[in-house]
């Protein structure tokens, strides 16, 4: 005669199927070269790619690497970090973004806040971008070396508001725009910080914003871009610029229509058109040389600091 499980014997074995269930929502994962994407992703049997990691990290946690590796492309849609701190972990991207953060499918859409830092994320000449940002409350892009996409090293494209952070990143050999930022929603405004940076050798814009884009560029470098150093158009959009060089494009600073570059203590040098307010506004608040370039340009307006 066959006698049903003691309630013991089943409160065991739901204990054990949650801990399982757990141990797949881990606050920090693990990524290895040598890991396997069947692994739980701990520090003793790490993932393979951050794609396996992710769907074993919970809300708010921590994706780490173990060793230097590629552990390829990956979509977000929750807040997470993802940091290849000591090892420099890379992303190895061949036609398609390197990451994708996007919300919009989630109950609550741009509502997640996503970090990555410490990473190379390579397109080797053929990857679309770099970092797709199309839907999420802050995207922040810390210690990064992006090269290599062809139409962007970070694309930023929202119909909600949102916030994007670039802090010590170099972004680099991009056949299309450095740095791309702009909003379709009516009331969506993007704010912008771009700090210790370098963006160089894109053949378009280092940098361009368009549209309900509030951005500010500081210690930073934007240099050798083959079409503008820093293009802003579409209504309702400022740049404050500051302590910044931009050199060697055929024009360093341009603004169109109803935006504005304000700009301090930047050096605006060797282009072939060093400033052209194209129906916008650039203005000057004070320490800000212009110099070598073939055509100098005039800013719109100086006005002394406070």
């Amino acid at each position: 005669m066959k006698f049903p499980p003691s309630p013991r014997i089943f409160v065991a074995l739901c204990f054990v199927l949650a801990t399982a269930t757990a141990s797949y929502a881990q606050s920090r994962t693990w990524v290895s070269g040598v890991g396997d994407d069947a692994n739980p992703c701990s520090r003793t049997a790490p993932c393979k790619t951050f794609a396996g990691a992710i769907s074993k990290t919970a809300v708010n946690g921590e994706i780490d690497c173990i060793d230097p590796a590629g552990f390829g492309a990956v979509t977000v849609t929750k807040s997470i970090t993802i940091d290849g701190g000591g090892t420099m972990g890379s992303i190895l991207a061949s036609l398609v973004n390197g990451v994708n953060v996007n919300d919009s499918a989630t109950a609550s859409p741009g509502s997640i806040v996503v970090i990555l830092r410490n990473l190379s994320i390579q397109g080797v000449g053929t990857g679309i971008s770099g970092v797709n940002y199309t839907s999420g409350k802050t995207l922040t892009v810390e210690n990064c070396q992006i090269m290599g996409f062809t139409t962007a090293g970070i694309r930023a494209a929202l119909t909600l508001s949102g916030n994007l952070n670039i802090i010590n990143t170099s972004i680099a050999n991009i056949a299309g725009d450095g740095v791309s930022i702009s909003t379709s929603g009516a009331a969506a405004q993007i704010v912008t910080m771009i700090e210790n940076s370098r963006i160089q050798n894109c053949s378009s814009d280092g940098i361009e914003a368009n549209t309900h884009v509030r951005a500010a560029v500081r210690n930073s470098v934007i240099t050798r871009n083959t079409s503008t150093g820093i293009r802003i158009a579409g209504a309702d959009s400022i740049v404050n610029m500051d302590g910044s060089f931009v050199s060697f494009s055929n024009v360093g600073l341009q603004s169109v229509g109803s935006s504005a570059i304000n700009v301090s203590d930047s050096e605006i040098a060797q282009n072939a058109t060093g400033l052209n307010a194209n129906g916008g506004t650039l203005a000057s608040f004070q320490g800000n040389s212009v110099f070598s370039n073939t055509v100098s340009g005039a800013f719109t307006s100086t006005t002394n600091k406070q």
